[in-house]
């Protein structure tokens, strides 16, 4: 290993530590709103990596997430609620997930032989019969108005605040604990997807998005990857639903309609298709704009406070409004997303912090070879 592969990677080592530790400090120093936005932004990053992982690299159009979603949420309430199961919910956690994957692998039959707008309609159908089953099963979902989540538990450690602790001195509550458990689930999503794309299967993916006929040729089963990329994007759905869940601490049908699906839709163009980091950067802000847009409603014009008279222009639809204009943008000036316009910033920086080495003086090209003596030929 040569020592420039070998700075690079003690350089992206110490990155990675560095990030890590920021992002175990927000405990400790902000209040239980901004650790709420954090949760739900971490929750929509693990969905949106799956969703980008069936969209961006495996060009597949999906409108079903949130179908997955409700899945991973109401299979964790009900496996460790009562009435259920009542499962420890350490075992719950897993169940559900794999639950939202089987529900996957019954429809990725049609996954596997249907791309395009088809696709997207026949798990557009998904949604509403979600939706349809969540308000009519009561003795599982709880009807319309849902149901309460059980805390987690791990180890006789429980994620609420049913017991006081105390860590540095600051009080940690329900939103501190989950934030770690935030942080360590996104970071096992982080790290397989990249994984996963860097990995055989995600370069047979990456070439059936270019072209089926090609991938076809070069031995891919295009069928069999595209109902395991369907598969693989309902488990990482599933398990932000979970994560949803414990951060809501109760679950409702209305909540996991078409809109949150076409959230996720606007999370992966916005941040870019196909990039695990794109993705999340699409998550963050798409999830953070309309929690921050409703808290400084009444400092910002044009946007009415929650509650306000009938005609004005709410927090939630002002955010809609702006991320619909972001994906406008996205697509005529950056189509590769936040992640492609990270890229291209951090490229022109380095280029511009490069050092050119020019040299101060010229120095004389040397004479050409003189030409060989050849004997003068005498003519007759």
């Amino acid at each position: 290993m040569s020592d420039r592969i070998r700075a690079l990677l003690t350089r992206r080592r110490a990155t990675l530590l560095t990030v890590a530790v920021l992002l175990c400090l927000p405990p400790f120093y902000l209040d239980a709103f901004w650790l709420r936005i954090g949760l739900f932004s971490m929750a929509a990053a693990i969905g949106a990596i799956g969703l980008a992982l069936l969209s961006g690299t495996a060009g597949q159009l999906s409108l079903g997430h949130a179908f997955f979603l409700a899945v991973g949420a109401y299979g964790y309430t009900w496996l460790a609620g009562d009435p259920g199961p009542g499962l420890p919910t350490a075992l719950a956690v897993p169940l559900a997930v794999l639950m939202a994957g089987l529900a996957g692998g019954l429809f990725s039959p049609v996954a596997g032989r249907v791309k395009g707008i088809y696709l997207g309609i026949a798990t557009l159908a998904l949604v509403f019969l979600g939706h349809h089953v969540l308000l009519t099963a009561e003795s599982v979902t709880g009807g319309f108005n849902g149901r309460s989540v059980p805390p987690l538990s791990l180890g006789g450690f429980t994620f609420d605040t049913g017991d006081e602790l105390t860590v540095l001195g600051v009080p940690f509550g329900a939103e501190e604990r989950l934030w770690f458990l935030g942080l360590a689930l996104f970071a096992l999503t982080w790290f397989t997807a990249r994984g996963l794309l860097r990995s055989r299967p995600g370069r047979a993916l990456a070439a059936l998005r270019d072209s089926e006929t090609a991938a076809a040729v070069m031995g891919v089963d295009v069928a069999r990857h595209r109902s395991a990329a369907f598969v693989v994007s309902s488990m990482y759905a599933g398990l932000a639903g979970v994560l949803l869940a414990l951060a809501f601490r109760r679950v409702v049908p209305d909540y996991f309609g078409l809109v949150l699906s076409v959230d996720y839709l606007a999370m992966i163009v916005i941040g870019g298709l196909g990039s695990v980091a794109g993705a999340t950067a699409g998550a963050v802000f798409v999830t953070a704009l309309p929690l921050l847009m409703t808290r400084y409603a009444d400092q910002l014009p044009l946007v009415a406070a929650p509650g306000s008279a009938e005609g004005a222009v709410g927090p939630t639809e002002a955010a809609r409004y702006l991320y619909g204009a972001a994906i406008v943008l996205v697509l005529l000036y950056a189509p590769d997303g936040l992640h492609g316009l990270a890229r291209r910033a951090r490229d022109r920086l380095r280029r511009r912090h490069t050092p050119t080495t020019t040299q101060d003086t010229v120095l004389p090209s040397p004479p050409p070879p003189a030409a060989a003596a050849r004997p003068k030929e005498h003519t007759p």
